[in-house]
């Protein structure tokens, strides 16, 4: 009898949750090595949950990753993966891999298994959602740095989202996008997910990845921030706490909290249900993202 009274103890922790989000747009940045976990429980969990914000009435849209397929697939092809400042460099050969793997393999693969569980979603490759300009980095020196075929989401094709969203079909994205010279750009999924999000104009924010959030010390789990400031992200980026490939996820955060999105999360997508746990409970997980 105590077992049944806690779970309607945490069915009711849940009400409030539950009453402010309904009809609610969610952006879930889905990405991470639990992508392609070897256990179905893992790898699926993220997906239960999505069918479970759509049947709780808030309406999700998920932005999915792929850099470690991506990575497989260049290995395979004898390419070598390199990054700068967090971002994948793409030449010709790579942005090829990059669109079949995200677009063709995984994005099908993610919308199968909402599917399969019970959900309804629809794939869109995000070149028929996102809009990008070349990104160029600034390095050491100052000097320019092209990176290739690598692209920041300048605009977002909305239309076909809100007519999913009006049907109760959640849209599945890749990071992909079209350039303004028509080619196919590699995006970053974190950006790409956050300009949804400020273009939907949605109420919640969640990037999943395969660290328990933000953490001073990134080899201490005892060090995660349960709480990061906007106003401390310059010092933080100074001191090396947000580095490499925290700098696009916390930027995008920044952006979109600046934007109007009223908060956003960095959660362990290896945490079983990491997303109910971070929407519906009070304590929350990982890193909540405030102004």
């Amino acid at each position: 009898m105590q077992d049944l009274i806690a779970k309607a103890a945490t069915l009711m922790e849940a009400l409030p949750y539950l009453l402010k989000y309904r009809g609610a747009t969610f952006v879930i940045k889905y990405g991470g090595s639990f992508m392609d976990s070897p256990d179905p429980a893992v790898r699926n969990g993220v997906a239960l949950d999505v069918v479970f914000l759509a049947a709780a009435g808030i309406l999700p849209v998920v932005v999915h990753g792929g850099g470690k397929a991506i990575t497989r697939a260049m290995e395979t092809a004898g390419l070598r993966a390199n990054f700068v400042q967090g971002l994948r460099v793409t030449d010709e050969p790579t942005a090829g891999i990059v669109d079949r793997v995200l677009s063709r393999e995984i994005n099908p693969e993610v919308v199968a298994t909402i599917n399969a569980l019970g959900g309804q979603a629809q794939g869109f490759a995000g070149t028929d959602i996102f809009t990008c300009r070349r990104v160029y980095l600034t390095g050491p020196a100052g000097e320019r740095l092209d990176i290739g075929f690598t692209g920041e989401v300048t605009a977002v094709n909305t239309a076909p989202l809100r007519e999913c969203l009006a049907a109760g079909i959640t849209p599945v994205i890749s990071p992909t996008a079209r350039g303004e010279d028509g080619a196919v750009y590699n995006c970053n999924a974190d950006v790409a997910a956050a300009q949804a999000a400020i273009a939907l104009g949605a109420r919640r924010l969640v990037f999943m990845s395969d660290v328990p959030g933000l953490m001073r010390d990134p080899k201490d789990p005892a060090t995660l921030m349960p709480q990061l400031h906007v106003a401390e992200v310059p010092g933080l980026k100074r001191a090396g706490v947000v580095d490499k490939g925290m700098i696009p996820k916390v930027d995008s955060a920044v952006a979109a909290i600046q934007a109007g999105v009223e908060k956003v999360s960095l959660v362990d997508g290896r945490v079983r249900h990491a997303v109910l746990l971070e929407i519906y409970t009070d304590a929350g997980v990982g890193t909540e993202v405030v102004r």
